[in-house]
């Protein structure tokens, strides 16, 4: 297995050193090589990337599209945060291979932003500014330019003067309709966010104050956010917090704690992380991938999780996660398309380039958890445990709940009556032919009805017998024929065949 370290600077790099120096490497379970996370990386480049420009389009295809136009020449090239994202990939990908071409289109990323965005502060949102600044001190870090260390120090000041008491402390999300929590809110993405840099630029400039700023932001984050490695989204209004089960908070939270502990060395700090860590993997994955967040920026979430997990091992020895990362990273390159561009489910194949229009962001998830991966050398299907959580998977017309207890995972689909209305499990097998799909379910309203389809074509009408409360939970089974690989199987409300009752779906869980 290729050993990977990184070049930090000042106190979190003694720290990572004497971790590492007796960590017990553990031995990836999943599987990619070495010519998948380069072809990944490559694809996305060939792809995405404008060379005369030094800026990434949004779109494969190129050209603008109303669902997300609101980066530079109209849309046609990604705003603010994506590139933001985007370069953070770059740096995937030197991290992993110190090539001397991902060397370069750091300075070229960077370099085509400034051109974009001469003032960087003229931008609404703290969050959006403060990724520049985190991307602009992991860059000073990675190459030693002292124009980077400079930027992010500018780009942090400019962020943490809108730090105030309201609400009990943090940074206000956006720096226009400050103090207004009708317009306005307080946020882990970006006060998470502002931890780590000002930690960062602790170790490189041994400045008391960053240190400082992010002891004040984090002990109000972890007062206020964190229950026990389950992070809350915003505080807004009158004091009112808003739950959002993002990866994106997840890993945010995680690569703060982590940073305080290693200025720190209090192990209190590494237990945070790592509990934020195993509620994302427990609660937000399906047979052990990270679920579908959706389009537009919820697409790139899991590259920042999984981005502060690679951290996790490298500066603090948690081996442990190895093997996740490398079974998603195998999970998302191989269902990339034929031109190697990959989507933000991880699990299902994506759509091909002359059907469909794949938006960068998701694209360049797949791209950096190829390289924040270490490769195993296996290609082979990666089936993970089976056991697929309804809440986590793409839905039409029903909802979740979490209100009645016994369910597993975070929640259960709920509110299912509407014709039409389904749920599509995408299920990775290795061995084609007959298998058997357990769903977990409530029937509280009496016997219940609805038709399970592999692939668009039917398989059944399965019945839900009456559980006699929607606090009871059983079991049924379907048998049905898989493909190896990936499956859509989808489980709806279709009137012309018989469906009917409302049911609560739990899980699924496919024998393997």
């Amino acid at each position: 297995m290729t050993t990977r370290t990184r070049i930090r600077g000042g106190l979190a790099a003694v720290a990572a050193v004497a971790t590492l120096a007796t960590a017990v490497v553990a031995q990836p379970a999943a599987a990619l090589t070495t010519s998948q996370a380069d072809d990944a990386y490559q694809s996305f480049v060939s792809q995405y990337w404008d060379a005369s420009k030094n800026y990434f389009y949004t779109y494969s295809d190129h050209v603008a599209h109303s669902e997300h136009a609101v980066g530079p020449d109209g849309g046609v090239y990604t705003d603010y945060w994506w590139e933001a994202q985007l370069w953070e990939m770059v740096m995937d990908r030197y991290e992993r291979t110190h090539d001397s071409a991902s060397r370069a289109m750091i300075d070229d990323v960077f370099d085509g932003f400034q051109a974009a965005y001469p003032t960087p502060t003229d931008n609404d949102w703290n969050d959006d500014i403060g990724w520049w600044a985190r991307g602009s001190i992991r860059a000073y870090e990675l190459t030693g330019e002292s124009r980077y260390l400079t930027e992010a120090e500018t780009l942090f000041s400019y962020v943490s003067g809108y730090e105030d008491t309201k609400y009990g402390g943090g940074i206000w999300w956006k720096n226009v309709d400050v103090g207004d929590g009708s317009k306005n809110e307080k946020n882990v993405a970006t006060n998470g966010t502002a931890i780590y840099t000002a930690l960062r630029l602790y170790a490189a400039t041994g400045t008391q104050s960053y240190l400082d700023t992010a002891n004040r932001l984090f002990t109000w984050l972890d007062t206020n956010f964190d229950r026990n490695g389950h992070l809350r989204d915003h505080v807004s209004g009158t004091g009112t917090y808003t739950d959002y089960d993002w990866t994106y908070n997840q890993g945010d939270y995680a690569g703060a704690a982590l940073q305080m502990y290693l200025v720190t060395h209090d192990a209190a700090y590494l237990s945070k992380a790592t509990a934020a860590v195993d509620w994302a993997i427990a609660n937000l994955t399906d047979s052990g991938t990270f679920r579908n967040e959706g389009s537009d920026d919820t697409a790139g979430f899991k590259a920042i999780l999984t981005r502060n997990i690679r951290a996790l091992i490298d500066e603090a020895g948690q081996t442990e996660y190895e093997s996740v990362l490398t079974a998603n990273a195998s999970q998302a390159v191989q269902h990339v398309n034929a031109s190697g561009i990959g989507g933000g489910d991880w699990t299902a194949p994506t759509p091909a380039l002359g059907t469909a229009a794949v938006q960068s962001l998701a694209a360049g998830a797949t791209a950096a958890i190829a390289q924040q991966a270490v490769p195993d050398g296996s290609s082979a299907i990666v089936e993970g445990s089976g056991v697929y959580e309804a809440e986590n998977v793409d839905q039409s017309g029903v909802g979740n709940e979490s209100s009645n207890a016994g369910f597993s995972g975070r929640g259960y689909v709920a509110g299912w009556i509407a014709d039409g209305s389904s749920v599509t499990f995408h299920l990775n097998v290795a061995t084609a032919g007959a298998h058997t799909l357990t769903l977990r379910y409530a029937a509280g309203a009496g016997d219940a009805t609805r038709a399970v389809t592999v692939a668009g074509g039917q398989v059944a009408t399965v019945t839900f017998p009456s559980t006699g409360g929607w606090g009871t939970w059983s079991e049924v089974t379907v048998p049905v024929t898989l493909a190896a690989g990936s499956n859509a199987v989808s489980i709806r409300f279709d009137a012309a065949a018989g469906s009917s009752n409302y049911v609560n779906l739990d899980r699924l869980s496919v024998s393997l």
